[in-house]
């Protein structure tokens, strides 16, 4: 079972396969490995413990960055990978980032920015379209049509609170899509970033 992996110079640590959007580009619709892992499949879901002592055989300190992300949603597993980000602060002094969805607010029904705050050094969020609708029949989000809304809302309260938050795009999406992201971007008070998208046998 792969709880951490190396991804293009960074750790990433793979807690859950759960995840509350159904992307039609996600990464794991394409390939079950990605950097060194051979799967990202998890066959259950570590503990906070067992995740601890993964870190625990790492050389952190060799790493630019430690990101929270694998074949799911970090954030549904929230307070447990708040409990993992506190380990790692007191640990390391490497910079933390959390790849989401940005969606944590409608699952748990409260102010997550609140949690998170202090917490994390790093957010990316996935942005991926312009409007709801097209957010909807991509991303098949169980939120349906609210899912756009919540995430901008999230990104821009992130934004004031966390050091730093990136809405970002696929590359493969029309450049005029990808201009009407970066203005809402802009409007939400984030960084943005258009990513490259990770195809078969990457």
């Amino acid at each position: 079972m792969t709880i951490s992996y190396i991804f293009e110079g960074s750790l990433y640590i793979n807690m859950t396969n759960r995840c509350t959007n159904r992307c039609d580009f996600c990464v794991r619709t394409n390939t079950d490995a990605l950097g060194d892992a051979d799967s990202l499949w998890l066959e259950r879901e570590p503990t906070v413990e067992e995740v601890i002592a993964d870190l625990s055989t790492r050389d952190l300190s060799q790493f630019p960055e430690i990101v929270f992300c694998g074949y799911g949603e970090p954030t549904c597993r929230l307070d447990d990978v708040i409990a993992v980000c506190d380990w790692l602060h007191a640990h390391c002094d490497v910079p933390i980032r959390i790849n989401t969805n940005g969606l944590s607010d409608l699952e748990y029904g409260c102010d997550t920015v609140e949690k998170l705050k202090g917490h994390v050094d790093a957010l990316s969020i996935s942005l991926n379209c312009s409007t709801p609708e097209e957010y909807d029949r991509i991303c098949h989000s169980q939120f349906g049509l609210d899912a756009h809304s919540a995430m901008l809302d999230f990104a821009a309260r992130a934004a004031k609170v966390i050091p730093s938050v990136t809405l970002t795009v696929v590359d493969t999406i029309p450049a005029e899509e990808i201009e009407a992201c970066r203005k809402l971007a802009q409007k939400a008070g984030t960084k943005f970033r258009v990513r490259s998208y990770i195809g078969k046998g990457q």
